[in-house]
């Protein structure tokens, strides 16, 4: 699958794994303590068979992502039914990037790995730009506002959303990372899985600020959600979509959103 160019909005389907199983988690429950777990659904599907759903439907850029241990064979099947059709991340280092592109990933997906003591890598982001290619790269900036400055700006964070980093998402912030990937994925965390809108002032920011490719998750409930992403993005935004699809115990049908993306795609191919 060839990536759309930014300034075609698209749908990006996402594979949750836990324990080897797809589910929709709110990620800001995604503490130590497993008492605190928040699990919206399971799914009795295999990844592999969301893989070939998303695949059919020709969704592109969807990412496959492993909360924790215990996933690793689940997203190698994901990867293998449907090549270069998705992205992989959870727990993705320089030292094993390779593996999941030579399994199939279009891309993969890195967050914590590229901070340490909660400040940029420049020299880890390096390392992996030298081992896989800027191209094959997607940074996940997933941010939230601090407790103590609940106006923002918005920090990333990292180590399951849980810790702050120093790294404000800024103009600036992401005019240095763009030459050092291909993508970025954000989540915002304080919505995320929780089906209570988008994070307005993220997305209009996402928006503005990014040249590259930039997919927005978190709090999307229906397809009114997604025509303000599209209003507050410019059209340059893409979107995810979780706990909300019918496919995910939500009840949004998942065939409306395919049949938006269709729309999109055809729109765009025409342009």
């Amino acid at each position: 699958c060839k990536p759309h160019r930014a300034g075609e909005m698209r749908f990006r389907p996402c594979i949750d794994l836990h324990n080897g199983a797809v589910k929709q988690i709110v990620g800001s429950t995604l503490v130590n303590d497993p008492t605190k777990l928040q699990t919206n659904f399971e799914s009795k599907l295999s990844s592999a068979e969301f893989a070939q759903m998303y695949k059919r439907d020709q969704l592109v850029g969807g990412h496959v992502i492993m909360l924790g241990p215990g996933n690793e064979e689940a997203s190698l099947a994901a990867l293998a039914a449907y090549p270069n059709g998705l992205q992989v991340g959870g727990g993705v280092n320089a030292s094993n990037a390779r593996k999941y592109i030579d399994a199939g990933a279009s891309h993969v997906i890195v967050t914590s790995w590229v901070f340490v003591d909660g400040q940029l890598s420049r020299e880890r982001l390096a390392e992996l730009v030298a081992a896989i290619g800027r191209e094959r790269i997607v940074l996940d900036l997933s941010c939230r506002k601090h407790p103590d400055a609940p106006t923002g700006p918005y920090f990333v964070v990292m180590d399951k959303w849980q810790r702050f980093t120093d790294c404000k998402v800024s103009r600036e912030l992401l005019a240095e990372l763009e030459k050092s990937c291909a993508e970025f994925l954000v989540h915002g965390v304080d919505v995320e899985g929780k089906e209570c809108g988008i994070e307005e002032e993220l997305v209009t920011y996402l928006g503005q600020w990014s040249t590259i490719p930039v997919t927005y998750a978190g709090g999307c409930r229906d397809l009114a959600d997604v025509e303000r992403v599209r209003e507050l993005g410019g059209g340059r935004v893409d979107v995810t979509i979780g706990s909300a699809l019918d496919v995910f115990g939500g009840k949004l049908p998942y065939s409306d959103v395919v049949a938006w993306d269709a729309k999109e795609a055809a729109a765009a191919a025409g342009s």
